[in-house]
């Protein structure tokens, strides 16, 4: 399991990779991760592509990112999900509050 971030100054886009499990464990890392970049002229990207477990305490995180972000006012997409994290997200009803691509 392993979190990192890069930041595009060009686009004002910090893409967060998560590689693994996507859980409580990685939880800390994940929330500093995006700490800086909650401004609301900045997107994020969640890429997911290399992610192979989500659990529940993921989608709080992605719920708390949200909110921290600026609710429904925030700019962020989750991308590359595997098929088994996109049942989840849609099973969660995520697609009402994330932008999800594949």
């Amino acid at each position: 399991m392993a979190i990192s971030s890069e930041f595009n100054k060009e686009t004002n886009t910090l893409i967060i990779n998560i590689t693994g499990s996507f859980d409580i464990n990685v939880y800390q890392k994940f929330g500093e991760s995006y700490k800086d970049y909650l401004k609301p002229e900045y997107s994020i990207i969640i890429d997911l592509s290399e992610t192979e477990y989500m659990d529940s305490s993921a989608l709080g995180m992605l719920l708390m990112l949200r909110e921290r972000a600026g609710g429904e006012s925030s700019s962020i997409t989750i991308r590359n999900c595997t098929d088994g994290i996109k049942k989840i997200l849609s099973t969660a009803n995520f697609q009402r509050l994330f932008n999800i691509n594949e």
